[in-house]
């Protein structure tokens, strides 16, 4: 008898931990999303990669500012500032073996030959091989001033803990990302009203009607469910051209209103498993169908609309292809089509900010699982019970 307590508890410690390990595996892409969302750029791509956000501080003309770094120096080097010619106050870095009685030779172009002359520099710093040239860091997108730099060794660098949250408020600098959240809403907030009243009402005939050819036409429509979207997606362009809905929110919540095979095979399973007799009993008191629907149905359904909203709601909040279709103006584009215009309107993809819009994109989903989990299981456990 203890052995069975013993074999079961441990097999049930077992199972937890291989759970526990597997969420934590599955959830590493998503923690790796949040951390870049609060880095500098530099440290978004780095191998290895950087966990934890950094800021390094150095100290140049006397003050400790933050910066990043650049390059690292291959060869005993010198900073200089050229004294005299066109170039006269800059400074530069430049090998030991370049400058020759504190003078450096400088290509200079006039018309089309360049000569080489030679220029009075003083020198700053000496710098050895290893070292790290580093930059002031702008405190805004842009520096208003000419930056700072210098090339200090490994240990002149003050390393510390920092997490950016000035990269979310610099998304919507970038892109009008509340304009997206807005549509995003709107399609998602319509389309769960519709497909849940829709796909509810088509289910409750297909469960608790009798009428001829039911079965037939419930089979021919899960059969739409077998085909594919670029069967159809040329198609359905033409009929939204016609009705003038292209580059309109409403190919993406009004088709909604037909109801959808998927969620109508979910209800119809769940509907079969509410007692007869709860219906016979409305009948018997005077209700017509549509309230026996309205009154008793949808009441006892909970758990199943619930998870057909979820359903929907996330594939709509999600959808990337139908607004990449109907979708042209920038006014009207949603959330995931608005990511991939951030991503490629900049020469260079700006990763930290790209994370940080897509960790506000995830974040809402997320959470709305979060608060729906236990209702969604529910809904899922009951929806087969019974045919």
């Amino acid at each position: 008898m203890e052995k069975a307590i013993f074999y079961k508890r441990f097999s049930r410690f077992l199972i937890y931990t291989v759970l526990i390990v597997l969420s934590a595996v599955f959830a590493v892409p998503f923690v790796w999303v949040v951390v870049t969302s609060l880095k500098p750029v530099e440290q978004t791509m780095t191998i290895p990669p950087t966990w934890i956000p950094k800021a390094y501080y150095t100290e140049i003309n006397g003050k400790e500012i933050e910066v990043k770094k650049d390059k690292k120096i291959t060869e005993p080097s010198i900073i200089a500032r050229i004294l005299e010619g066109p170039r006269s106050g800059e400074k530069i870095i430049i090998s030991e073996t370049g400058i020759k009685n504190n003078r450096i030779a400088l290509k200079e172009q006039i018309a089309d030959r360049v000569f080489e002359k030679y220029y009075k520099v003083e020198i700053i710093k000496k710098v050895k091989k290893g070292w790290i040239k580093v930059i002031e860091r702008p405190e805004g997108q842009y520096a208003k001033k000419e930056l700072l730099w210098t090339c200090v060794s490994e240990s002149e660098l003050k390393e510390k803990v920092k997490f950016r949250w000035n990269n979310y408020a610099e998304v919507f600098e970038k892109v009008p990302f509340f304009l997206y959240a807005v549509n995003t809403i709107i399609v998602c907030v319509l389309g769960v009203f519709g497909v849940v009243l829709s796909s509810a009402l088509v289910a409750y005939g297909f469960a608790k009607i009798p009428w001829k050819g039911r079965d037939t036409f419930f089979m021919l429509t899960l059969a739409t469910m077998m085909i594919p979207f670029p069967v159809v997606m040329i198609p359905l362009y033409s009929v939204f051209k016609h009705l003038h809905w292209i580059d309109t929110l409403k190919p993406l919540w009004l088709p909604y209103f037909f109801g959808s095979a998927f969620n109508i095979f979910l209800l119809r399973q769940f509907f079969m498993t509410i007692p007869n007799s709860l219906i016979d009993a409305a009948r018997i008191d005077g209700c017509s169908e549509f309230e026996i629907f309205w009154k008793v149905i949808l009441p006892l359904s909970k758990p199943v609309l619930a998870v057909v909203a979820l359903f929907h709601f996330m594939f709509a909040w999600n959808d990337f292809m139908g607004p990449l279709i109907y979708l042209t103006n920038q006014e009207n584009y949603t959330l995931s089509l608005g990511l991939q215009v951030f991503q490629s309107q900049h020469g260079g993809t700006e990763w930290h900010l790209l994370m940080a819009a897509s960790t506000m994109v995830i974040l809402p989903v997320l959470i709305l699982f979060f608060f729906t989990q236990k209702t969604f299981i529910q809904g899922i456990t009951l929806s087969g019970l019974k045919e």
